[in-house]
């Protein structure tokens, strides 16, 4: 491929046509490369692209993908899975072309992350490589249905990780009661936990809340969007998932408590948020009231879990749990299920008396004399 020299900056450039997606001839030019190859390398790298070719390399693909992909998820979806994909993927597999990634490659990746330490000598957990191992199948997926790559080496390679391998942690009732005095003195806290734990909400969702939400006629809070802090920015989006668009009951004392906390905030406008704090600040407070109480830690997401054992121990089926906090039941019952009563002995002692009284209607049967003819 030809390359130009600028003779007045001493620089190179290259002067192409290629044909865009619509069959339309264009012209491209680029300037400012200190090296013929530079520029030369740049034209290839930019037409692989333009063709999706499976020639390209990982990152270069990956610029193919973000136009296809990005447009269809929401920002802050889009936004972990980016930095995945950089941090993650790209220093591992962006030199090399997508057709020459090979499983044993793949193994040898997993094999890495998977004997990873951070400074403290933590390795990644379980559910995040199986986070990442996911973006990386995506990207491979991606090009085996659109751009004619004829397998996806990750699916080939095997699972990394497992997404419920870690302990779920909770707090019991007795547990949440001893933690939350501790909060009384600052009631953007109080209000905030009293939320997460007696209706169940992600801090997500409780960051995005405002005055409109409340009914306080009806004791509903309604769960309509979430909130997230994105490169500095707020941003406001759908909830997690369709099903996540719910209408909350609140118990009578919080539906009291919160419209009393709304009355307090002077000049509150009704779409203003009502808990303009960071994720940083309430894992502080959970820090400090542990510390105070002398309760287990567990993480603020840890507060739905305990939502949801505490109505599983009330005898609320998958179902109506499902509808409360945005879950589909099938999900409540696979993450949940140790946390079910056993119906396993009620089972089989029901087809025992089914058994038995088959089985003495047969001996009656057999006992009865056979009629003459």
């Amino acid at each position: 491929m030809p390359a130009y020299k600028d003779k007045n900056k001493g620089t190179w450039y290259v002067s192409f046509h290629y044909f865009d997606w619509t069959g339309k001839n264009v012209r491209k030019m680029k300037r400012g490369f200190a090296t013929k190859k530079e520029a030369q390398e740049w034209e290839e790298s930019f037409l692989r692209t333009k063709a999706a070719s499976m020639d390209m390399t990982l990152a270069e693909f990956y610029t193919v993908y973000e136009k296809d992909v990005r447009p269809k998820l929401k920002e802050n979806t889009w936004w972990s899975k980016e930095h995945i994909i950089r941090t993650k993927l790209i220093p591992y597999f962006g030199s090399r072309k997508m057709v020459d990634i090979t499983v044993r490659d793949i193994i040898k990746w997993q094999n890495e992350m998977r004997e990873y330490r951070d400074p403290a000598g933590k390795p990644y957990s379980p559910t995040y490589l199986k986070t990442v191992q996911a973006q990386l199948s995506c990207l491979f997926n991606h090009a085996v249905r659109f751009y004619e790559l004829p397998s996806n080496p990750a699916h080939k390679a095997g699972a990394l990780g497992s997404e419920d391998s870690e302990e779920m942690l909770f707090w019991t009732k007795e547990e949440y009661l001893q933690f939350i005095p501790t909060m009384a003195n600052k009631p953007y806290s109080y209000y905030a936990f009293e939320l997460l734990y007696w209706c169940g909400i992600r801090m997500g969702e409780l960051r995005a809340l405002t005055a409109e939400d409340f009914d306080f006629e009806k004791n509903i809070v309604s769960i309509t969007k979430s909130y997230q802090k994105i490169k500095g920015r707020d941003v406001i989006t759908k909830p997690k998932t369709k099903k996540s668009t719910r209408k909350v009951y609140m118990p009578e004392q919080v539906a009291r408590e919160m419209e009393d906390f709304i009355s307090s905030i002077y000049g509150l406008q009704p779409d203003e948020r009502l808990f303009p704090i960071s994720k940083s600040y309430l894992h502080h407070e959970m820090d400090r009231g542990v510390k105070a109480c002398g309760v287990k830690r567990i993480r603020i997401h840890d507060l739905r879990h305990s939502h949801i054992s505490l109505l599983i121990n009330m005898g609320f089926s998958a179902l109506a749990i499902g509808n409360r906090v945005g879950h589909e039941s099938e999900k409540i019952t696979y993450r949940y299920a140790h946390l079910f009563p056993s119906v396993q002995d009620d089972m089989a002692e029901a087809l025992d008396e089914e058994w038995k009284e088959g089985f003495d209607v047969r001996e009656e049967e057999g006992r009865q004399e056979p009629m003459e003819e």
